[in-house]
């Protein structure tokens, strides 16, 4: 069993490396980004970034475990915080709200993991997918909440929620520092949301 100091310099170099990879996929695109590269950007030599990760698949599919990981959860942090608020119209507000907040507040890792996720094996990418199903299943379910009491104005919630995430994760193609604030992006997006689906 390795002592917590060994696990604490462990951890501390796989998270290295995981920054050096975000920062070389989002550069150079993974396909074009090689192992070496990342253990440049880290540090280190490229036979040590084999003592942490087996493959430089590996360390794409745990950015994008992680960051799906990370979305999933603070989906549900708002979902439990807008409880008191009128639902269904509160609930999209600040679920669409925290969604937008990630993608720019972390709009470098949402990059690489919407748009580099064809290079995971076949496993990795049905795990990922099915994570990204549970996102996109979460608006879902607050528009046909909506439709069902009459608060939304339409007939199907299926496109409108593929359009809220889509929404969402192109802020990473267009967001750079120095612009808009994470908050007024996000006020934004949820006002947004509230016009696709027809809020009363």
């Amino acid at each position: 069993m390795a002592a917590p100091q060994e696990t604490s310099r462990a951890e501390t170099t796989r998270a290295r490396l995981l920054a050096a990879a975000i920062s070389a996929f989002a550069e150079r695109g993974y396909h074009a980004t090689t192992t070496r590269d990342i253990a440049a950007a880290a540090g280190m030599s490229p036979a040590a970034l084999y003592v942490h990760h087996a493959s430089k698949e590996e360390l794409l599919y745990e950015i994008a475990r992680r960051g799906h990981e990370e979305v999933l959860a603070a989906l549900k942090a708002a979902l439990d915080a807008a409880d008191p608020e009128p639902p269904p119209a509160g609930q999209l507000r600040a679920t669409v709200y925290a969604f937008a907040e990630f993608h720019v507040r972390s709009h470098t890792s949402a990059r690489v993991i919407n748009y580099e996720l064809a290079a995971l094996t076949r496993e990795h990418y049905a795990e990922i997918h099915a994570a990204r199903r549970q996102i996109e299943g979460t608006f879902r379910g607050i528009i046909e909440r909506g439709i069902g009491d009459g608060s939304f104005d339409l007939a199907d919630a299926r496109m409108p929620a593929l359009a809220i995430v889509s929404l969402g994760v192109d802020i990473t193609r267009w967001y750079h520092p120095g612009g808009f604030t994470a908050g007024e992006i996000a006020a934004a997006y949820a006002d947004m949301a509230l016009r696709i689906v027809g809020a009363r």
